[in-house]
């Protein structure tokens, strides 16, 4: 299935963080229902904060109820927001599957065990590892993580 075309959430929103060290930058998605049918309730949507896109990802469950969206440093800073500032958002419901980068599917294919490895992580572990590569700043890096990922796939001893 493809995203709705009628946005899940559009207005705009305040950047709030989590106290502690570590703590999350976040926005609270108003009058959202959790999904029953998965894992805490997530809900996968796509969409945009201002006119940065999203991709695929996930609200989260807060306590009490309600979801909220994790907006990560690296997207933060493109957008020059922090904590406090206000966002456009607009999200649609994504029911469609997880989509890997054609880039990461080609080097995978060239390394078949790898391949086969990486296939065989749940669908957490496998966005885990693509966000990392794809969160690098520069092409080198993102080389040098795909590399790793796949040396790493391919000798899972060595970890």
């Amino acid at each position: 299935m493809t995203p709705s075309n009628e946005p899940f959430i559009k207005g705009e929103f305040l950047l709030q963080r989590m106290e502690g060290k570590g703590g999350w930058t976040y926005v609270i998605v108003p009058s959202s229902a959790r999904n029953p049918d998965v894992p805490f309730g997530w809900l996968k949507v796509t969409g945009f904060i201002d006119n940065y896109d999203l991709g695929q990802t996930k609200l989260m469950p807060l306590k009490g109820g309600g979801l909220f969206l994790p907006v990560k440093a690296a997207i933060r800073k493109v957008l020059r927001k922090e904590a406090g500032d206000t966002i456009a958002l607009l999200l649609y419901a994504d029911l469609r599957p997880y989509e890997l980068p054609q880039e990461l599917i080609d080097c995978l294919a060239m390394e078949p065990p790898a391949q086969e490895r990486f296939l065989d992580l749940s669908e957490s572990e496998q966005k885990r590892t693509v966000e990392w590569i794809y969160d690098a700043k520069t092409d080198e890096t993102k080389i040098r993580r795909i590399t790793e990922t796949i040396a790493r796939l391919l000798n899972p001893a060595a970890r």
